[in-house]
């Protein structure tokens, strides 16, 4: 873990190596921590890392974190789905060891046409072995709830219940929380004590210390929207005032925040990452919470 408490960074490009462009691009942000993909996330591909490159972002002392491709579902119903699903698992888990990265981030997917008892029966048949093979020393496994579009598994938090029995709440297990996806799932963060509600339930439901990693993203839609649409910081309908009083909230001691905000060059994402900061270095929100409506940034 960085010496800051609640690293703030971003997802990074790794074009020309994930330490040569992700380490980089980090450096023209202020991240403190990184998110990077090992493979294309939209194709299933599993390409080999290049040692020496690993190596550098592994010296560098900056916390990494790997994202799984998007295509992963463990919980199709579609033969080869699930099998290159499970490569995809263990390719990203491997490389994730190879780099330094304290997580490996998947989306929990989709039951499709099945019922979520199937899919879950399925998730605990076949990815269960997957955490047993995991090292001492290799990443957790990160589970990261969707905005509740179609038939998937995991939106709101309490739905991570079914899935973490699935998978007999293995100790490599843990949860990446996308605010984007909790907002669009029906998470009022911008109501009184919605942060600290939604904290509340997350911990119930999962533990404490199981919340591993913050994706920390404003929203293009309204609450409950169901739409994966992020925005910058501050300026979608969440606002900043969440994000203050996630970060200055127990459960989130420790915990890396990363944004994936909307932006094609690094400023946006510079911006991004120092109103994090400025927020995370204010003092605390005197209810841990505020009104949190959008307030226009200036560009």
């Amino acid at each position: 873990m960085s010496a800051v408490d609640r690293p703030i960074g971003g997802h990074v490009p790794v074009a020309g190596g994930p330490a040569t462009g992700g380490l980089k691009y980090a450096e023209q942000i202020g991240a403190e921590v990184v998110q990077i993909f090992v493979s294309n996330p939209r194709g299933w591909a599993l390409p080999e890392g290049r040692p020496e490159e690993d190596e550098k972002l592994r010296a560098s002392g900056v916390p990494v974190f790997v994202h799984a491709n998007y295509l992963i579902n463990v919980g199709s119903p579609t033969a080869e789905t699930l099998e290159r699903s499970l490569a995809a698992v263990r390719h990203a888990l491997r490389r994730g060891r190879d780099v330094g990265a304290g997580g490996v981030v998947i989306h929990t997917g989709s039951a499709v046409t099945r019922s979520k008892d199937d899919a879950l029966r399925q998730v605990h048949e076949r990815l269960l072995p997957v955490l047993e093979e995991i090292p001492d020393d290799g990443p957790a496994l990160l589970l990261e709830p969707m905005a509740g579009q179609q038939n998937m598994l995991c939106a709101t938090v309490d739905q991570l219940g079914p899935y973490f029995d699935a998978l007999e709440h293995h100790p490599k297990l843990g949860v990446c929380l996308d605010t984007c996806h909790a907002w669009a799932a029906g998470h009022d963060l911008t109501a009184e004590k919605g942060v600290h509600e939604m904290l509340r339930l997350l911990v119930e439901t999962v533990g404490p210390g199981r919340l591993k990693l913050v994706h920390a993203n404003d929203s293009k839609d309204p609450c409950g929207s169901r739409r994966d649409r992020h925005e910058n910081i501050g300026a979608g309908h969440i606002g900043e005032s969440p994000f203050a009083a996630l970060l200055h909230h127990p459960a989130t001691e420790g915990v890396p925040f990363v944004i994936e905000t909307p932006g094609r060059s690094a400023e946006p994402h510079r911006r991004d990452v120092e109103a994090l900061k400025r927020l995370r270095d204010a003092p605390p929100p005197s209810d841990g919470t505020g009104p949190g409506r959008p307030r226009p940034r200036e560009a």
